[in-house]
C-alpha cells in the first residue's frame, strides 16, 4: 500500500512538472510572468503595458504600467481590446469577434517557441495590427502568430512575436487645439511607442533580443509602422530596428479635415457644443462621459464611404511632437530613423473596397474626386489620362471602369506613396526591399460572400501565407480550396518574414525562403520589386527587358511620378 503511494505521488509529481506552464521571472522586480502552452508554441497573454486610459487619463499619452514587487501576472488570458464596437467587422478582412472592450486596454501578448531560454536572444517580430485606426484586437484569428513561430524553428532561424493593443478611433486620434496643446494628441501612436519601449526593456526576460526588434503592420498598421519611424521627427532613438509594412505606410488626408469633421460631429452628437470645438469646456466636456456613451456617439457617426476616406477618418495628426511637421515634409526632410524596411502591397488592394457600381468614366471620375476632394480637376484628369480603360479588361462580374478605379486607388494609397517613403529611406543609407504580393486564398470565399469573382489578391491576402495560418481559414462557414502552391507559399513566406527578422534580409540561401529578393534601389533610376506568387515569382524591374509582366503592366515608373510630385502631395493633404 505504502509503495503504491509512493508511486502514485511520483507520477503526479513527474505529471505536473510536464504540464507546468511556461514561467518568466522579473528578478529586477520580483514579479513572476505564468503562460501557457498552445499549439507547440509557449503563450503569455494580457500583459499590461500601460494603465487605464479612462477617466482623467482619457486621450492622454499613456502611463507606463509596473507591475507591484512580488507579484504574480497570471497571463493565460486574453485581455480586453480597446473601445470598438462590439462583434465581427468585415469578413474576410477580419475573422473573429470583439467580445469584451475597455479603455483599460493597454495590453501585449508574448509568444516564443517552446522552450525559448531567457539566453536565446532571439529576435523579435512586433505587430501592429490594422482596422482603419477604428477596429483590430490581439485575438484575431487570421494574426494569431503560431504558425509564423512554428515555421521560424522549422527554418532554422526561431523568432519571438509580440502583439498590442493601442486606444482607436475617438480614443486614439481625438484632434482639438487644447488636445494639442496639452500634448494628448495621437494617443494611439503614442500606445503603440510605449508597448514597442516595454519590448526593448523587456523581451529580454522572455528571450528575446532588444537589439534586434523587427515592427510589422498591415493596412493602417501599415501605416503605424510608418509614423513611428518618423515619430519625432528622429529626434529620439526608436526601440526598434527594423520595420515592414504591408499595403500602406502613409495616407493622403493627415493634413486635412477627416479627422476634425468626425471630432465636429461626435461632439454635436454628445452635446459638448456649448463652447468652441477646442476649447477647454468641451475636453471637459468629453472626459465626464461613461466609456459606453461615447464609444456609442463614435459608432452613430461613423462614416466609411468615399467621400470619407474609405473610412479611415481618425487618422495621425500633425501635434508638433509625435509628428513635428506634415509626414511629407518630414519625409524630404530625411526625419526618420535608419532601419532596415521592407515595404508592399497587394496586387489588387482595393478591389474589395472599391464600388461594384462603377461602370462609366463618369463613374470613375466621380469616385476619385470624392476621394481626393484636395486635388483640382485638371489634375484629376491628368491622374486619368495616365489610367486608360483600355489597359484595364472587365471581367466576368465587374466593369473594366471598377478595375481602373480600383488601381488608381491603390496605387496612390497602397503603392505609390509607400515607394517613395522608400526611396527617401534607401537616399538616407538604408536597404528597403519592395513587394508586390499576387497571390490569395480568398477567392473563393468572396464569390460565396458577394455571388461575384475577380477581386483579385485583395487587402489582407498576405496574411494566410505569412502567419502561416491558411487553416485559420477553413472555419466550416465559407469555402476553403488551397492547393499544394498556396501551402508551399505559405511555408517560404512565413520563413521569409521571420528570416528578415533574424539577419535583415528576406531571404536565405539554403532555405525555403524567397529567393533573389534584393534591395530595391541597387541601381541608380531603377526600381526592383518582388513578386510574390502567383505565375512568375521573382524579382523584377519597373520596366524595360528585366520587368516581370506583372509588374511592367502596372506602369508604376509614370505613374508614380505623377502621383508622388510635389503639387500632387500637396493635394493629397499629408
Amino acid at each position: 500500500m505504502v509503495s503504491t503511494c509512493i508511486v502514485v505521488a511520483a507520477w503526479l509529481l513527474f505529471a505536473g512538472c510536464a504540464i507546468a506552464n511556461p514561467t518568466v521571472v522579473d528578478s529586477r522586480l520580483d514579479v513572476t510572468y505564468r503562460g501557457l502552452d498552445r499549439n507547440g508554441i509557449e503563450v503569455f497573454l494580457n500583459i499590461p503595458y500601460g494603465q487605464d486610459t479612462g477617466g482623467s487619463n482619457r486621450f492622454k499619452p499613456p502611463k507606463p504600467q509596473v507591475a507591484a514587487r512580488g507579484s504574480t501576472i497570471h497571463a493565460n488570458v486574453y485581455g480586453p481590446a480597446c473601445p470598438q464596437q462590439l462583434g465581427g467587422w468585415v469578413v474576410p478582412i477580419s475573422l473573429s469577434n470583439v467580445t469584451e472592450v475597455s479603455e483599460n486596454c493597454l495590453n501585449l501578448n508574448v509568444a516564443r517557441p517552446k522552450g525559448t531560454r531567457v539566453d536565446d536572444r532571439l529576435p523579435v517580430l512586433v505587430f501592429i495590427h490594422g482596422g482603419s485606426f477604428w477596429a483590430g484586437q490581439t485575438q484575431e484569428i487570421t494574426t494569431l502568430p503560431d504558425g509564423m513561430i512554428l515555421e521560424s524553428v522549422k527554418n532554422g532561424l526561431p523568432v519571438i512575436h509580440v502583439a498590442m493593443n493601442y486606444r482607436l478611433g475617438f480614443f486614439g486620434f481625438a484632434q482639438s487645439d487644447t488636445l494639442k496643446s496639452e500634448g494628448s494628441e495621437n494617443a494611439g501612436l503614442r500606445d503603440q511607442r510605449l508597448a514597442l519601449e516595454w519590448v526593448r526593456d523587456n523581451v529580454g526576460l522572455f528571450g528575446g533580443d532588444p537589439e534586434r526588434i523587427t515592427i510589422f503592420g498591415q493596412s493602417s498598421g501599415g501605416l503605424a509602422v510608418g509614423m513611428q519611424i518618423m515619430a519625432y521627427g528622429a529626434s529620439k532613438p526608436v526601440p526598434f530596428q527594423q520595420g515592414i509594412c504591408e499595403s500602406q505606410a502613409l495616407e493622403p488626408g493627415i493634413t486635412g479635415s477627416f479627422t476634425i469633421d468626425a471630432m465636429r460631429a461626435l461632439v454635436e452628437y454628445v452635446g459638448c457644443n456649448s463652447s468652441n470645438l477646442h476649447s477647454r469646456e468641451t475636453l471637459a466636456c468629453l472626459r465626464k462621459f461613461d466609456m459606453a456613451t461615447l464609444l456609442n456617439a463614435s459608432l452613430a457617426t461613423y462614416r466609411s464611404d468615399i467621400a470619407h476616406n474609405i473610412g479611415d477618418i481618425w487618422l495621425p495628426a500633425v501635434d508638433g511632437d509625435f509628428l513635428p511637421s506634415a509626414p511629407s515634409q518630414l519625409i524630404r526632410e530625411s526625419r526618420f530613423a535608419n532601419v532596415t524596411t521592407m515595404i508592399g502591397w497587394c496586387e489588387d488592394d482595393v478591389t474589395f473596397f472599391t464600388d461594384t457600381s462603377i461602370k462609366s468614366s463618369s463613374d470613375t471620375l466621380k469616385f476619385i474626386s470624392a476621394y481626393a476632394p484636395g486635388m483640382t480637376q485638371d489634375n484629376v484628369q491628368k491622374l486619368l489620362a495616365l489610367y486608360p480603360a483600355s489597359d484595364f479588361p472587365a471581367g466576368k462580374s465587374f466593369s473594366s471602369e471598377f478595375y481602373r478605379s480600383a488601381r488608381i486607388i491603390r496605387d496612390i494609397l497602397m503603392t505609390c506613396q509607400p515607394m517613395w517613403y522608400a526611396e527617401r529611406i534607401a537616399a538616407a543609407g538604408n536597404n528597403v526591399y519592395l513587394y508586390n504580393w499576387n497571390q490569395t486564398i480568398l477567392g473563393p470565399l468572396l464569390t460565396y460572400m458577394t455571388n461575384q469573382t475577380g477581386f483579385g489578391p485583395i487587402h489582407t491576402s498576405e496574411f494566410a501565407y505569412i502567419f502561416g495560418n491558411l487553416s485559420h481559414y477553413d472555419t466550416k462557414r465559407y469555402p476553403f480550396y488551397p492547393s499544394e502552391f498556396d501551402y508551399r507559399l505559405r511555408d517560404r513566406a512565413s520563413r521569409s518574414w521571420s528570416t528578415f527578422a533574424n539577419i535583415g534580409k528576406p531571404g536565405l540561401e539554403g532555405h525555403d525562403t524567397f529567393h533573389g529578393f534584393t534591395p530595391a534601389f541597387r541601381t541608380v533610376n531603377e526600381t526592383q520589386v518582388f513578386v510574390v506568387g502567383g505565375s512568375h515569382e521573382g524579382l523584377s524591374a519597373l520596366d524595360g527587358p528585366h520587368a516581370l509582366p506583372e509588374i511592367s503592366k502596372q506602369k508604376l515608373r509614370e505613374r508614380c511620378a505623377f502621383i508622388n510630385s510635389p503639387e500632387i502631395i500637396e493635394q493629397l493633404r499629408y
